[in-house]
């Protein structure tokens, strides 16, 4: 079986994977290596489910149908053909295509719950897997069709049926392929599923987690990023730091909180602009609550994601699949492939991230009004009146966190039941996943529109310097747009702020410049 191994391989089945194993492999192409013990106890299960294959009494998935078919007896004859009927007939998504680290995500984790050893899979079955991952080669699934339980069944077919040489992938080059086609040129044979496998290819909450563990990763940078924002606004609209002092965070120790207000201080240290108005005659005597409750509502959603980060490790130890074969080697039907605990928490992100940006928006909104920016030229504009300057930046930044708010609305609540009211009751985890990616990008935007008019209105209270880290974000944002000037075509801007707050590069420029600890 051909292999091709990209530099920084994965280590699949001798441990658990850790987050971000799974970012390097579905977002940055690493290759995955299957741990020898691990196909040794697969083969071990393997043999387990033959032998119940061969025994005349009926076992869910082995010699029975599936779902609400589970009483239908199968006969020996007739198991290859319900094995990849069920593949066939599963892999019913429709919509757009699912993004490629996405597939790439789910199809690792899937090759790690078969590397248990608990799903009764043959060894193949774990090679082939690994096989395509290492080839580049990414099954086409689409957006719509999973419910969440029996965990993410229509992505999960999708891959399962690349796997047999059928349906679409696109091959390392991302072209749009036949599977047939795609799997021939990489020297993998096509799967013939035998008893049990077309179960264990489909029954997890691997599309889910792979979603959740890659917004994690992503929120991890952009909630420093909110920081870093929130540090410039309140420099350039001369707010005070003296609301994030160590000692009033201490009297309410949320943990976030305090992380984050310890950002904020280490960003504002130094600052010569802060400094300008701290003496006795400054007459501000409380900033607007976007600026003084950055750290409570950052620290909030901070809290949220270690949560949310705890859950996903939880999962990502977890051997998902129904039936399971036991450590005694009992093989039992069990309900843990329902997704709420994975759905809960990603409708609790999609909450926080509306929240961080709704923020970051009024944020935006102040530096622009002149009765509320302390100073500054309306909208940041630089002829008064004949300009409009960043008006409109901040109309993008208001329409997307209206939709943020829209996509905060729960997924998991909203249960539709199915297979003849056999699956009664379902997680909706996928689109929660889905709709908490879409919420994640409108995030990184909002926050690129707070950095792009925040480093602007640094520039118009020359002479007076920011601090040494948010001047660093400032001449980092300068490499890439110009300073205040005559209105220009404003949508390159934010697409280029867009691209250094998605890419970690506005939250490594400023932590790069500050002194102790940060997050």
């Amino acid at each position: 079986m051909h292999t091709s191994l990209t530099v920084g391989s994965v280590t699949v089945g001798s441990t658990t994977l850790r987050p971000h194993d799974v970012v390097d492999v579905a977002r940055h192409g690493a290759g995955v290596v299957v741990d020898e013990d691990a196909l040794r106890r697969v083969a071990d299960t393997r043999a387990l489910i033959e032998g119940l294959a061969d025994d005349p009494q009926p076992h869910y998935g082995i010699s029975t149908g599936f779902g609400a078919l589970a009483t239908t007896f199968i006969a020996d004859d007739r198991r290859a053909q319900l094995q990849a009927s069920l593949v066939r007939s599963h892999a019913a998504g429709t919509g757009a295509e699912v993004e490629g680290e996405v597939v790439r995500a789910l199809m690792l984790l899937r090759l790690q719950t078969l590397a248990t050893g608990r799903t009764g899979v043959r060894p193949v079955v774990v090679e082939t897997y690994a096989a395509l991952l290492n080839a580049g080669i990414t099954p086409v699934v689409r957006e719509y069709g999973s419910l969440g339980c029996s965990g993410d069944l229509a992505p999960l077919s999708h891959v399962a049926l690349a796997v047999m040489g059928e349906g679409e992938v696109r091959d390392a080059a991302g072209q749009v392929r036949p599977a047939a086609d795609a799997l021939a040129a990489a020297g993998i044979e096509p799967l013939v599923l035998r008893e049990k496998e077309g179960l264990a290819l489909i029954n997890g909450t691997d599309g889910m987690l792979g979603m959740l563990l890659l917004a994690v990763h992503d929120l991890e940078t952009l909630l420093t990023t909110a920081d870093v924002a929130a540090a410039i606004s309140v420099e350039s609209q001369l707010g005070t730091d003296a609301v994030f002092a160590a000692d009033l965070m201490a009297l309410r120790p949320q943990r976030g909180q305090a992380a984050s207000a310890a950002n904020l201080r280490a960003l504002l240290a130094g600052s010569p602009l802060v400094a300008s108005h701290r003496g006795p005659e400054c007459t501000r005597v409380q900033d607007a609550y976007s600026l003084r409750c950055a750290p409570q509502v950052h620290g909030a959603a901070r809290d949220t994601l270690t949560h949310a980060a705890q859950i996903a490790e939880c999962e990502l130890a977890s051997a998902v699949d129904n039936p399971v074969v036991t450590v005694d080697g009992r093989v039992e039907s069990n309900g843990n492939f329902h997704g709420a605990p994975v759905a809960y928490v990603l409708d609790f992100l999609a909450i926080a991230v509306a929240d961080v940006a709704s923020m970051s928006e009024r944020r935006t909104d102040r530096a622009l009004d002149v009765a509320r920016s302390n100073g500054l030229p309306p909208f940041l504009a630089d002829e008064v009146g004949v300009d409009s300057g960043l008006m409109i930046a901040q109309y993008a930044a208001a329409g997307i966190v209206s939709e943020l708010k829209r996509l905060a609305a729960p997924a998991s609540v909203d249960s539709i039941p199915s297979s003849a009211m056999q699956e009664d009751h379902v997680s909706m985890g996928w689109a929660g996943a889905r709709k908490l990616r879409r919420a994640v990008d409108g995030l990184a935007r909002v926050l690129a529109i707070e950095v792009l008019t925040g480093c602007r209105a640094l520039d118009l209270r020359a002479p007076l310097r920011p601090a040494a880290a948010t001047g660093a974000v400032r001449d980092l944002v300068r490499s890439r747009v110009q300073g205040p000037g005559p209105d220009r075509f404003v949508s390159p801007e934010i697409e280029a702020v867009t691209e250094l707050v998605a890419s970690g590069a506005v939250a490594r420029t400023a932590l790069a410049l500050i002194e102790g600890d940060h997050v």
